[in-house]
């Protein structure tokens, strides 16, 4: 996988950006620069959360991939943002991040120092299933311009390997050397705790607003049929129904949220876990409960290996 973070790198230089842009809509031309100037932000915290796995890494290889992640996440943002400059034709408005996407990566940053490695990782992967699985493809679906798919093309390529490698590490936090490791380490003191109970309601206060503006919005606008999103949530359900991931903590809060959103009476507590963990309410009730991932989820995530 190092092999390929490095020879799979390359530049913003690289392409051509005197290209013209095609003849938009106003309306179209608003929505697509705040899509990219919003995409920049996320890059730039996706930038920070591998930032702070690669601080936590003891393998060293596991910690230069970590790096090229980085790398990859700083380039995405720099391309997000030659993007919403390439389609401001007209300059309609002056286009700033959405504040709840400023307001939650403050958050999310915070709290990823007080969660365990495991934890993050399903925020992490969650996260890069719905921004490279929907919303970017979606985003250059709508965008149609060739300049926007050539960018899109290596992203994704990047992106790939980001997924296998979260795919990678929710299974290793699920073998037994990760939990014979685990039950060696020291117990947080009662300050810890405290420091990380607060910084992770203020999370779960944010994550919702977020989810809704930056990414949901959004993809009922570039994704009206739902048909992107609803793949990203199945090649997550099928990681997380895999016997050697559905034992874990989150999976396991997961399988139980949705058990209790199949009964009517149960749905409020549903709902109050839902809001607790800050996880995509789409996610936790899936509109129909498979009782196994189907073979195109389970195709779909072995492809972002495959491809990676």
């Amino acid at each position: 996988m190092l092999s390929k973070c490095r020879e799979g790198q390359w530049r913003t230089e690289d392409l051509d950006w005197n290209r013209p842009p095609p003849e938009m809509s106003p309306e179209k031309e608003m929505a697509v620069v705040q899509y990219f100037t919003d995409m920049a932000g996320i890059e730039r915290l996706a930038a920070a959360l591998f930032e702070e796995q690669q601080s936590r890494a003891e393998d060293p290889v596991l910690a230069e991939i970590f790096r090229t992640f980085v790398e990859d996440e700083k380039r995405h943002a720099r391309c997000a943002e030659l993007l919403a400059a390439h389609y401001d034709v007209h300059r309609l408005k002056q286009y700033r991040q959405n504040p709840v996407l400023l307001e939650f990566g403050h958050h999310f940053v915070r709290t990823l120092r007080y969660l365990s490695a495991e934890v993050a990782t399903v925020y992490v992967t969650v996260g890069e299933l719905l921004l490279d699985v929907a919303l970017l493809r979606s985003i250059d679906a709508f965008v149609d311009d060739p300049m926007s798919s050539e960018v899109m093309a290596r992203i994704n390529r990047d992106e790939s390997r980001h997924i296998a490698m979260d795919f990678y590490m929710t299974e290793y936090y699920a073998s037994p050397e990760y939990l014979a490791w685990l039950e060696r380490q020291p117990k947080p003191s009662a300050r810890q705790l405290t420091e990380a109970f607060w910084a992770f309601s203020q999370l779960s206060l944010h994550a919702r607003p977020f989810l809704r503006a930056i990414f949901l919005d959004p993809m009922e606008a570039v994704d009206p049929a739902g048909e992107r999103i609803a793949e990203a949530f199945a090649r997550y359900q099928a990681l997380i129904d895999r016997p050697s991931v559905r034992h874990r903590p989150i999976p396991r809060i997961i399988h139980g949220t949705q058990w209790l959103a199949s009964r009517p009476r149960m749905t409020p507590v549903a709902e109050r876990v839902a809001r607790v963990i800050g996880l995509p309410r789409q996610l936790l009730f899936p509109a129909r409960r498979p009782s196994k991932p189907s073979a195109d989820a389970v195709r779909g995530a072995a492809a972002e290996v495959r491809v990676a």
